[in-house]
């Protein structure tokens, strides 16, 4: 974007609501470290004073089970008031109010409706207002070659190309069982979300169209049912994605996608499902914001980082959360641009979980902080790190634009402590902490560092408690990934290919059973022939069998041979018209049959 289309969108956007201002940031020094307040029987959301509300927001109320929503009246300052209907929540935790109307960009918006929950009746509200959208720089993220030697390619499916993977330290005993989940992009092999064996042999992959991208592959569980997600959609150069949440079913059907509401697109950086069918998601918001109070340009644009709540089956936004207005604009350690194309990554969330007692756990790397949300009030309980912890620190708590904070049980917190961009500490870390609320200072339990290389990832990364106890870390940009025993000894180790990232790693139990039908090349010579057999997906195939003659309505079984990877070379001593390929599993019962193809020389 050009310094004069920027400043044509920031006319257009002032002008929009008559003011001839920009958005002026108000102080919000007053909600570090405050105490939460319960400000209505139910959480409203926009919050009260949130300062970038989309003028196609709804208004949300989320309560306890049965919560019910009336005679909401929403007014504009420049708008008026606006007619709309409510829509309930598929969980009967409450209902959104969608206006028929945009807001104004600019204005104050209040709103009060009367509501019932848990018995009680009460009128709450809330007051927000409208931004001043920026547009999304739509410059792709650098594309790096790697190897063209590090991509996996396949005689019966040519069309599966993604990054090869190395492992480096074959599993040792006591490793966690399981298959890796990744989601490999950049680099010279095609991108997608992947799964692969602890050998490194592909399991699965699924190719994504030219300039899309996943993340964030991983099982979950979806109406009871485990279910495997990502995040696909285009990233971009700024540091974040545009696109939508997938959640396809063992059979690797598309069962659900997610999108972000109130106009916003889903980010790349996190996708968690809940058991009462809700999805946790974020995404990302540019606007004009007067950035003067931290030496920046009146008419400046900042990312603000937007967190949702959304009803999987409806669609609807339960919850939302901006961090401008929560967290104050000093907090962030990014350098304020001087430049009007130059957005600032100001707080950048890359993840969320949500935790006991209506908690809502964010990490920002933009401020090197953990946070603790309350849910009902939108406020700070606490907050680990940066400027302004709420804890004394004890040693090796410190860390640095990290990753994937999470809730672990006792109150504790893992982290990925990436310790850079710029460097900060000669190797990203995976923390475990204790924040002790009563004695306000927080704990080192354990530090996790691969004694064998250097590893500092400057982008992305994991740490995930694996279900025997041990701990799985993903370096995100380099891209390597360890597993540790909880004494710290590696137990796993594997990398992708040159210049290839994944944002992060995952390890769990996976079945498969795919719909299509096995894949088969073949080539005779000299009388002998090589039948080449693949099933993308399948995990319980546990030998081939090579079908062949000379009418393909009529193919009688010549070979049979063990699965070998993801696929298996058969030679057979004979040449017949046709062959085509049986999946077998480990009791020899037929599970599938490929088309037949004519044995060419």
């Amino acid at each position: 974007m050009t310094r004069a289309a920027l400043a044509l969108g920031v006319a257009a956007a002032i002008g929009a609501c008559g003011s001839g201002k920009p958005l002026t940031v108000p102080s919000v020094a007053a909600t570090v470290g405050s105490t939460p307040t319960d400000v209505n029987a139910v959480s409203v959301s926009p919050f009260p004073g949130t300062l970038d509300a989309s003028p196609t927001t709804q208004i949300s109320f989320l309560g306890a089970s049965g919560t019910r929503v009336s005679d909401v009246v929403a007014v504009g300052s420049a708008s008026g008031t606006h007619a709309g209907k409510l829509k309930r929540y598929s969980t009967g935790t409450g209902e959104s109010f969608l206006p028929q109307t945009r807001f104004v960009p600019g204005e104050s918006v209040r709103v009060t409706a009367k509501v019932i929950t848990a018995g009680h009746a009460a009128t709450v509200r809330t007051n927000f207002t409208i931004a001043f959208n920026a547009p999304v720089p739509q410059a792709a993220f650098p594309k790096h070659r790697g190897s063209p030697h590090a991509v996996q390619h396949y005689l019966s499916a040519p069309a599966l190309t993604p990054s090869a993977v190395q492992i480096t330290t074959p599993p040792k005993p006591g490793a966690a069982p399981g298959d890796l989940f990744l989601a490999p992009y950049e680099g010279t092999g095609r991108p997608g979300p992947m799964i692969v064996d602890q050998t490194g042999q592909l399991v699965w992959f699924h190719p994504l169209p030219a300039g899309e991208s996943a993340t964030n592959l991983h099982p979950q569980t979806y109406r009871n049912k485990k279910v495997l997600t990502w995040w696909q959609g285009h990233i971009l150069k700024i540091g974040f994605g545009q696109g939508e949440d997938e959640i396809y079913d063992t059979s690797y059907r598309p069962i659900a996608t997610v999108s972000a509401g109130n106009g916003y697109h889903a980010d790349l950086h996190e996708f968690r499902l809940t058991p009462q069918g809700t999805a946790w998601i974020d995404a990302f918001d540019p606007v004009y914001v007067n950035l003067s109070s931290v030496g920046g340009l009146r008419h400046g644009v900042l990312t603000d980082s937007v967190v949702e709540e959304i009803d999987v089956k409806t669609g609807l936004v339960m919850w939302e959360w901006h961090a401008l207005g929560h967290i104050p604009l000093r907090d962030s350690y990014t350098p304020v641009p001087h430049i009007p194309s130059h957005y600032w990554d100001f707080v950048h969330i890359n993840s969320i979980d949500p935790g006991p007692d209506g908690q809502l756990l964010l990490s920002s790397r933009s401020t090197s902080t953990i946070f603790d949300v309350d849910m009902r009030s939108g406020g700070f309980r606490w907050r680990i790190g940066g400027k302004y912890s709420s804890f004394n620190r004890g040693p090796g708590t410190f860390f640095f634009y990290q990753h994937d904070a999470t809730w672990e049980p006792g109150g504790l917190v893992s982290v990925f402590d990436n310790g850079a961009t710029p460097p900060r500490e000669a190797q990203s870390r995976g923390l475990l902490l204790d924040p002790n609320t009563q004695t306000k200072a927080v704990t080192l339990v354990k530090a996790y560092i691969n004694p064998n290389k250097t590893l500092l990832a400057t982008s992305q990364g994991s740490l995930t408690k694996l279900s025997n106890g041990n701990w799985l870390m993903g370096y995100g940009g380099l891209p390597n990934f360890t597993e540790y025993d909880s004494s710290g000894d590696v137990l796993l180790d594997g990398t992708l290919g040159h210049n290839v990232q994944n944002y992060r790693t995952y390890l769990a139990h996976w079945s498969g059973h795919p719909t299509t039908r096995p894949k088969i090349a073949a080539q005779a010579a000299g009388g002998t022939a090589t039948v080449n057999a693949s099933w993308n997906g399948a995990t319980r195939v546990a030998a081939w069998q090579v079908l062949g003659g000379a009418d393909k309505r009529s193919l009688t079984p010549i070979a049979t041979t063990p699965t070998s990877g993801f696929e298996t070379a058969i030679a057979i001593h004979s040449s017949p018209t046709y062959v085509a390929v049986a999946a077998l599993d480990a009791a020899g019962h037929r599970l599938s049959t490929s088309h037949a193809i004519a044995l060419s020389d």
